[in-house]
């Protein structure tokens, strides 16, 4: 088992000199090389195996850590965990993503997985939590205090956390070329630009909450990642709006839920990926043949979105991979004020706690 040093999502750049400099001396680097570094949180390279709560950033994580590492992963749902009596072993890696680092469901997969042998590593925001102490390693997303219930930024910093695992443990096993390592690190430098980018659209996405605030039925679709993201889309609508909100993989739709597509029924339609863009097209035509109204969510580069859509929020331009990391951001705006409109608690919603302390 290997073990690698992760911090408080810091870059440290390396730099290659002839010798090692004294005070007021400067040399000319031959080369450079980018790194994570900071506090140092001990990490296990092995087969990943992920029991969680916040699960869709599980599922954001399975898909980068199998495509950057050649790992497989397995996500499951932390309340279900232990009740089908996993495959588990000393040479599992146990990744338990949680906020709070006090969920019951969370603890009680980690105390299972722990007594079947594995190593557990933890990515937890509130620093000294159960989750933390009872874990080997772990890897702190220093997401600062987060007061409201629904979950926004630590679910945002817990993507950043999967994405770096992922490409540790590609450079680790060696299946990632620097090329490539360079490339997607360069990309998640410019999230949070890309994010502000997306955050000047606030009042754009504000007006299309008062059009659509008044759906008792909402339906989230997307494939591959997106799909991932219109889990946790179609999550943050119900947590502080009470609508009804269904998400699906847009793949599945013609098993049985486009059966609900009717007029007017709202479908936010997630497009990020160019891979899939044409897919998602195709999908999007299927419910507007049902007389579903459509908002969608594509890239700006991909106007063709528009002849389907009857209102598009864009995203700027970016890699497939990183694109969850920018999606999520309108669709906890949208949410927000759709919540605002309809004169409920944001911050405290009915029948919700911050951390779920009991089965």
């Amino acid at each position: 088992m290997k073990v690698l040093n992760f911090g408080s999502l810091n870059l440290d750049y390396v730099y290659q000199v002839e010798s090692i400099l004294i005070p007021g001396e400067t040399q000319a680097s031959k080369s450079r090389q980018t790194f994570c570094g900071g506090k140092g949180l001990n990490q296990s390279i092995a087969l990943a195996k992920a029991g969680i709560p916040v699960y869709h950033a599980g599922l954001i994580g399975k898909t980068v850590i199998e495509k950057l590492a050649g790992i497989s992963v397995e996500v499951d749902v932390a309340s279900e965990f232990r009740y089908r009596d996993p495959f588990v072993d000393e040479n599992t890696l146990f990744i338990a993503i949680s906020q709070s680092g006090e969920t019951l469901d969370t603890l009680a997969a980690l105390r299972e997985a722990k007594r079947k042998g594995a190593r557990i590593l933890s990515v937890v925001n509130v620093v000294g939590s159960s989750v933390a102490r009872e874990s080997d390693d772990v890897f702190y997303t220093w997401a600062g205090p987060e007061i409201a219930v629904a979950s926004t930024k630590a679910y945002t910093t817990q993507l950043v956390c999967m994405y770096l695992i992922g490409l540790y443990m590609g450079r680790a096993k060696g299946s990632l070329e620097d090329s490539v390592y360079r490339t997607y690190i360069e990309e998640l430098l410019t999230v949070p630009e890309k994010i502000e980018e997306v955050l000047k659209q606030e009042r754009q996405i504000a007006d299309l909450a008062k059009k659509y605030y008044k759906r008792d039925n909402i339906f989230f679709i997307g494939r591959g990642m997106d799909a991932a993201v219109s889990y946790e889309g179609s999550l943050k609508l119900k947590e502080i709006s009470y609508i009804n909100s269904f998400a699906i993989a847009a793949g599945e739709l013609k098993h049985g839920t486009i059966a609900l597509i009717e007029d007017g029924t709202l479908v936010v339609s997630i497009a990020a990926q160019d891979r899939l863009f044409e897919k998602m097209l195709s999908n999007i035509q299927e419910v507007k043949a049902r007389g579903a109204d459509i908002l969608a969510l594509a890239k700006e580069s991909n106007t063709a979105v528009e002849r389907q859509a009857d209102d598009v929020i864009y995203i700027p331009e970016c890699m497939d991979e990183i694109t969850p990391l920018i999606s999520i951001v309108p669709l906890q705006i949208l949410a927000y004020y759709i919540a605002k409109q309809r004169g409920c608690d944001i911050d405290k919603p009915k029948n919700l706690a911050k951390s779920v302390t009991v089965e």
